[in-house]
């Protein structure tokens, strides 16, 4: 059932960054299709890679942390890692970072250009195990299209 809904989601994604090749526009239409469509999230965004930090880019959600250290938190891990952070419990993950205190889960998938991380795709959520491994090969297909799409588009310019 949740192939179905990802793979929906995904050609969704796909029209909406077709012809698209500004970055900040197609991670704001990105973040706003996921927060329409996944149930029980309080925040879904991007970071944006800036030297060592990241960089808040455009989310749904309530305001969150402007800039996050490379390495540190689940965002920061994720980049620094160059992979993936499932948390079934932020208050569990070592040195989380709490914008906001009503998130209990959190999925953080790079978005790469070429293997460089670029930015990385943050998903909160207030309920505790919110994404599991379903959840993760969709968002990280979703990912991959957003890669393929936006950065094809950019190169073509």
């Amino acid at each position: 059932m949740k192939t179905e809904f990802y793979q929906t989601l995904n050609r969704q994604a796909q029209a909406l960054l077709e012809g698209e090749d500004d970055l900040i526009a197609a991670m704001a239409n990105f973040s706003a299709l996921l927060n329409d469509n996944l149930a029980d999230l309080n925040w879904a965004g991007f970071y944006i890679k800036r030297a060592d930090q990241l960089v808040l880019g455009p989310f749904q959600g309530k305001v969150a942390c402007t800039r996050i250290d490379m390495g540190k938190g689940v965002c920061g891990t994720a980049a620094a890692l160059n992979e993936t952070q499932r948390v079934a419990d932020v208050h569990q993950f070592d040195g989380h970072i709490a914008c906001d205190s009503a998130s209990n889960s959190e999925i953080v998938i790079p978005v790469r250009r070429g293997e460089e991380v670029v930015a990385v795709l943050d998903i909160d959520s207030p309920l505790l195990n919110r994404f599991d491994e379903d959840d993760q090969i969709g968002l990280e297909m979703m990912v991959k299209s957003f890669e393929s799409c936006l950065f094809a588009q950019i190169a073509n310019k």
